[in-house]
């Protein structure tokens, strides 16, 4: 990289990312995007499979419309919608540039990555919640028949397979399996599935654990994960189960990169590790970084999601133009 220096440099390139570069090129900026994958990378990390949540004009960025066959998109709707919006507006993305370090203050920013180093005036950082699963603590969970992401169920036809989670990244890996001839176990800390999960997914599964077509284990914890089965101990006492398992997704959510926030010196409040953030303007608590996107939510990921981290971009912007003047 040469020692141009930007007017903002943007970590991360998902929909929050991509829809900020979108707002800083509206506005003249000189920017570009560092994405340590590709565009929209946890996106293409979704179960093959997966449909979202929202419907595909709620997650539009960029006034591009977003028309999907059905009224809740694909993922592979969605990866070639955000691949599109790429190309429309020619954003300037570094791909597979990873950030390792942010030095010095506002007006004059060294971003240090595996790819050189990049030079701005203002930094924002919108690197989700996808990359890093949280861990359970428990021996054999970095075995190699251990996941904490899914994608589709043809390798595991026949086998015996142990689900981890009650939210719809279970729930869906659930379903997929047992209708693709594999023996599913689902195990859930609490008392039934998560009732905020995607409502016609939730009545699907329990259906098929009424009808004893999916084995279910609510109440109750994995302890420790051998080579072939699982250890589960009940939260209401009693013996520990050991149950068979050639495969085990452990579904049970994720977290923002606290460690690099914290190495660039944003605050994190709270047991949920919400990073220290201007309500109007999304700066953080280092004058001239800002934050955009689900980052934001800290351990809270069920707050902020595409729709409305879209918008962070157009305030960030806005402050950031505003100081220009």
């Amino acid at each position: 990289m040469n020692n141009e220096v930007l007017d903002v440099v943007i970590i991360g390139a998902g929909p929050c990312g991509l829809a900020a570069a979108i707002d800083a090129q509206k506005a003249n900026l000189k920017y570009t995007i560092l994405e340590k994958g590709n565009i929209v990378e946890s996106i293409r990390r979704y179960p093959v499979n997966m449909k979202f949540f929202s419907t595909s004009e709620m997650i539009e960025i960029g006034g591009m419309p977003f028309v999907s066959q059905e009224i809740r998109p694909s993922r592979i709707e969605a990866l070639k919608y955000y691949q599109k919006v790429t190309e429309r507006f020619n954003l300037s993305i570094s791909r597979y540039t990873e950030v390792k370090e942010i030095k010095g203050e506002d007006g004059d920013f060294e971003i240090i990555t595996s790819k050189g180093r990049f030079y701005s005036k203002k930094v924002i950082i919108a690197i989700g919640y996808y990359d890093i699963p949280r861990k359970l603590g428990v021996a054999g969970e970095d075995l190699p028949h251990v996941s904490n992401y899914y994608t589709e169920a043809y390798a595991y036809h026949g086998m015996k397979v142990v689900v981890v989670g009650g939210a719809n990244s279970a729930i869906e890996t659930a379903l997929d399996l047992y209708r693709n001839g594999v023996e599913v176990t689902l195990v859930h800390q609490y008392a039934s599935l998560d009732k905020t999960a995607k409502y016609w997914i939730v009545p699907d599964l329990e259906n098929r654990i009424n009808k004893g077509e999916v084995s279910a284990y609510f109440e109750h914890r994995v302890s420790e994960i051998k080579d072939g089965s699982v250890v589960l101990s009940s939260l209401k006492g009693g013996e520990s189960k050991e149950i068979a398992a050639d495969q085990v997704f452990l579904m049970v959510g994720y977290h923002p990169d606290e460690q690099f926030l914290k190495k660039v010196g944003i605050q994190l409040n709270g047991e949920m590790m919400i990073p220290e953030a201007k309500p109007d303007t999304y700066e953080s608590n280092i004058k001239g970084i800002y934050l955009a996107g689900s980052v934001l939510g800290g351990e809270e990921t069920s707050k902020i999601f595409i729709e409305n981290g879209k918008e962070h971009g157009k305030s960030i912007i806005q402050d950031v133009v505003s100081n220009q003047a």
